[in-house]
């Protein structure tokens, strides 16, 4: 049996051995091979409850070097567990012993026969790359988790994914052809299906394999539930003569227990040409379910449901409190349309309204509301914590409306709470619920309800997994469902392939108890010291940290059309530079067990170093992790006492030098363009590849102080922002934002000049020197408030000084109920327009725009307003998402460059390069036009710009008003 166990280490954490173990298979393997604390940190946790420590971690290349890897550990005695995207529930992704991450180098799509409908994988192939590639030639892949966008193929293999499709194609088994695995004792094999490919094993695994079917005929007949969600266990029945003997399906759901896949034959369906979405409402949760199984009949492609405890006032919804999302198909729109519209004819009164959605862009925006469920259900609606655990019981469909109603009986007599939602139509139910896993007593409960529910769940004949497997939160209860023969008859068939037990222990087989190896064991029992206020969170930076559930929508190799998160991550590809992946080394930095230094870790330094402080997690991820806010926290006690970087004292306190810099503006930028400039930007820590801009020679506050007043508006009040970037770096935004303003006939003021200037804090911010953030915002605050008492509106020109503004400011001053009455002022430019000049008419502009939503709009301020105005004005196509890659100071810290321009590759820079002449480029941030005029010919301009222009009629929009 393998050693299981790491109960003495070095004093960095490293457990005793590991060294030695990471030099023999760095000379094994051609892949790379790490036993740091960093890379071993990010492996100790999926998307489950669990934990636990590896002792190193494999990329490895190709099938040798996972022979190889099996060899060093076997010969040592050292589990392997084999990963992918890690976001499985159950916790089988996580692994003492040596980890097998498949998705660095094993990620090629080997060959796709279009005629067969196969394709030939590797087991580190993304879901959503296979079906572009399948795409091509008109097919698919037809299980469809909701993390297609990350997941694996080896990982779905390995729980035998579903997905919302499961209705039309059925489960990963129902896909699997062949299966190339190599066993923990060095065996290659290919598993497929019939009796000569079982007559293909190596002798010992033939005949032990008909050795056990044939024994026990009469239970592998008769001890299987009968449902099309049935997961749990080892699909033993699968070898069965009259299943067709097929040890592919035998093996997959395995869980990684039997064998390591490195490489799979899988089938590919044909999908409609043409797909229509019919969302029918019912009266509740029971409606639905009880409705579910009723539409199967018409052939649907999915039947999903969801309540309005989840789903709540999300927009295109039919009136009702629950919903069931069944999509139909056709070879053609009005086939696929006639199909749905009959159907919800056919519901009946059943329902209580229903829609047919026939848009693909509206059809998306519904699914993202059912994909973001896994991430969305784990924040209960007062906000307090919810976990999976029993995320994916599955039942017969028709008994699916008595189990929903019992399950919530049961949720209630245990005083918990969860939301269920889930592939209704296949009777499988997906819900988080609000165990407390922190205390002795919640942890108790936990085991008490598990127990009843499993209990539950087998009287309605159902699958204690339908979806996600057994893992380590199930399996300790297989005995309820099958009963302890079958159960020994999985014990015999993993001794059978895996007889030291060295792939994957405490999985399935023997497993460890469900309460054991919770993640949040080794958290600090009381909260942390720290500055920001984390108002969603208790105040506790352990519950923020806890926010991150391991989903990994922050690992999507591509961004959709309007998200952020994660561009680090898009341009390294490495999973430290995910927001999953800096969320874990903050989580093992309180844990103190991998990560020992704490606050002064330079694992968890350097992972977020390249982290743009964008706040694109703050809105994409579905649980609202927001890294910027934890990069902040984490580098001010990194660095309290210390030196800091160079980039800090130049970038991080640039108002300080902007305002020191006016008097002499003409002088500096003279300078700028000599050699001198490269021994400033040595000095500063600013990248050598960057111009540095220039300094307006008059800042926009002394064009105000000095302007001819324009003539007195009775309009609405508002109050104008000078940011340091509009007053000192661009200051005919602020010009030309005062043009359009009075042109709506609002009253236009600033705040009164101040001895020192005022600062909303935010580059103090994004360097972490929080005491200075605070003292700058108090000041703020002081001025301002008398100022805002009448609901007069603060309206900030550069997005993320009004993102600081907006959330920074109160999360940082959180006693201070002038910050958060000062955070509720802030508007947008376009927001400002909106709400107090209603009936104003922008200029007719009428022509293209491509440009940047600044990525601090789009997390904390919103885009709609400003999308409103650019269409009144005329200015069509839409802004590219993602982010510009310079992220103030970000893109100009010396190291940065290569991340910052990969950033803007992405969408940026190409949609600008290939806009027409006479496009007009739209960026509102000075970071996103300072990228694009030093990457491109293009020169960018704030909305206010643009609309100022029309204003005076084509002429200069940047004159005095």
């Amino acid at each position: 049996m393998a050693d299981r166990t790491q109960t003495r280490g070095t004093r960095d954490g490293t457990p005793d051995g590991t060294r030695e173990l990471a030099r023999e298979l760095s000379a094994a393997v051609r892949g790379e091979v790490s036993a740091a604390a960093g890379d071993r940190a990010l492996m100790t946790m999926d998307a489950s409850n669990y934990r636990r420590v590896p002792r190193a971690v494999v990329a490895p290349r190709d099938a040798e070097d996972v022979a190889a890897v099996l060899r060093v550990c076997r010969e040592r005695g050292v589990p392997v567990v084999p990963r992918g995207g890690g976001t499985s529930i159950a916790g089988q992704a996580t692994g003492l012993g040596v980890v097998l991450d498949f998705t660095r180098h094993l990620r090629r799509i080997v060959s796709l026969d279009p005629e067969a409908a196969t394709a030939v994988v590797q087991p580190g192939v993304v879901l959503d790359d296979l079906r572009a590639v399948a795409a091509v030639h008109g097919l698919t892949f037809g299980p469809d988790p909701s993390t297609h966008s990350r997941c694996t193929l080896g990982g779905m293999i390995g729980n035998n994914s579903c997905g919302s499709h499961s209705v039309a194609w059925g489960t990963t088994a129902d896909s699997v052809r062949e299966l190339e695995v190599l066993t923990y004792g060095g065996e290659r094999l290919r598993a497929g299906r019939g009796t000569a490919a079982l007559d293909a094993l190596p002798q010992r695994l033939r005949d032990g394999v008909r050795e056990l079917v044939n024994g026990d005929l009469a239970l592998l007949r008769t001890g299987y539930p009968d449902l099309p969600r049935r997961i749990s266990g080892y699909a033993l029945d699968a070898l069965l003569p009259e299943q067709g003997t097929d040890l592919a399906r035998a093996l997959t759901g395995s869980e990684g227990t039997l064998g390591v896949l490195t490489e799979a034959t899988v089938a590919l369906v044909r999908p409609p040409a043409a797909k229509v979405l019919a969302v029918l409402g019912y009266a509740d949760e029971s409606a639905a379910a009880e409705a579910a199984h009723t539409l199967l009949p018409y052939q649907p492609l999915t039947v999903e449901g969801m309540a309005a405890d989840l789903v709540g006032s999300a927009a295109g919804l039919p009136k009702g409190g629950a919903w069931l999302f069944v999509e139909m198909g056709g070879d053609e729109p009005g086939e696929a349309l006639a199909r749905a519209e009959k159907l919800c004819r056919d519901a009946g009164t059943a329902t209580t309204d229903h829609t047919v959605v026939t848009d693909p862009a509206r059809q998306r925006a519904l699914w993202r509301v059912r994909e973001d469920a896994s991430g969305t259900a784990t924040r209960m609606p007062d906000g307090s914590e919810a976990w999976p655990g029993w995320e994916d019981c599955a039942v017969p469909p028709e008994r699916l409306g008595p189990y929903l109603r019992d399950f919530r009986s049961l949720l209630a007599q245990h005083g918990l709470r969860g939301t269920p939602y889930g592939h209704f139509g296949d009777g499988c139910i997906h819900v988080r619920i609000d165990f407390d896993l922190l205390t002795a007593p919640g942890i108790r409960r936990f085991r008490e309800f598990s127990g009843d529910l499993a209990e539950l769940v087998v009287a309605h004949g159902g699958s204690l997994s339908g979806e996600h497997g057994d893992g380590q939160a199930r399996a300790e209860l297989l005995p309820k469902m099958y009963g302890p023969e079958l159960v020994g008859l999985f014990g015999r068939f993993k001794d059978l392939w895996d007889p030291a037990g060295g792939l994957n222990p405490g999985m399935l087989v023997r497993p460890d108890r469900m309460d054991a190896n919770l993640r949040f064991a080794p958290l600090p029992k009381r909260p942390v010291d720290v500055e920001f206020g984390y108002p969603h969170d208790g105040g506790d930076f352990s519950a923020a940290v806890r926010r991150c559930v391991g989903v990994a929508k922050c690992r999507n190799a591509a961004p959709g059309p309007s998200a952020v998160m994660c561009p680090s991550y898009r341009a390294t590809g490495e999973e430290r530079h995910s927001t999953r992946g800096r969320a874990r080394l903050l989580h093992e930095m309180l844990a103190g067990e991998v990560v020992t230094d704490g606050w002064r870790s330079e694992e968890v330094r350097d992972a977020l170093d390249l982290c743009l402080s964008c706040k694109g997690c703050r809105s994409d991820c579905p649980v609202g992790v927001d890294m910027a806010t934890y990069k902040a926290e984490f580098l001010h006690h990194h660095y309290a006492g210390r030196l800091r970087p160079a980039a800090h004292y130049s970038m991080g306190r640039l108002p300080r030098w902007l305002r020191a810099a006016a008097p002499v503006a003409p002088l500096l930028n003279a300078l700028a363009r000599t050699p001198l400039a490269g021994a400033a930007k040595r000095l500063g820590g600013i990248a050598p590849q960057r111009a540095i801009p220039e300094v307006a020679t008059e800042p926009f506050v002394r064009w105000w102080a000095k302007r001819t007043p324009a003539p007195a508006s009775a309009g609405p009040a508002l109050l104008l922002w000078p940011d340091t970037f509009t007053n000192y770096l661009a200051p005919e935004v602020g010009r030309a934002a005062v043009r359009v303003l009075e042109a709506a006939g609002l009253s236009v003021r600033l705040p009164p000049v101040q001895r020192r200037p005022l600062c909303c804090g935010l580059t103090y911010i994004s360097t972490g020197q929080l005491d200075q953030a605070r003292a700058v915002m108090r000041r703020t605050v002081n001025a301002l408030d008398p100022l805002l008492t009448d609901g007069t509106p603060l309206t900030v020109l550069e997005p993320s000084c009004a993102a600081a503004l907006r959330t920074d400011l109160p999360e940082l001053l959180p006693d201070d109920p002038r910050a958060a009455r000062l955070a509720a002022s802030v508007r947008t430019f376009a927001q400002t327009l909106e709400e107090r000049a209603p009936a104003w008419e922008p200029p007719r502009l009428d022509r293209p725009a491509v440009g940047q939503t600044h990525c601090h709009q789009h997390a904390v301020l919103g885009e709609a307003a400003e999308h409103r105005l650019r269409e009144r004005a005329g200015l069509t196509g839409g802004l590219s998402g993602g982010c510009c890659g310079l992220a103030g100071n970000f893109g100009f810290e010396r190291g940065h460059y290569d991340v910052s321009v990969a950033c803007a590759e992405e969408q940026l820079l190409p949609s600008v390069r290939e806009a027409a002449p006479g496009t007009e480029v739209l960026a509102d941030g000075f970071s996103c036009r300072t990228q694009i005029a030093q990457l491109t010919d293009r020169r960018a301009r704030h909305l206010a710009e643009v609309l100022a222009e029309g204003v005076m009629g084509g002429g200069e929009a940047n004159g005095e008003g």
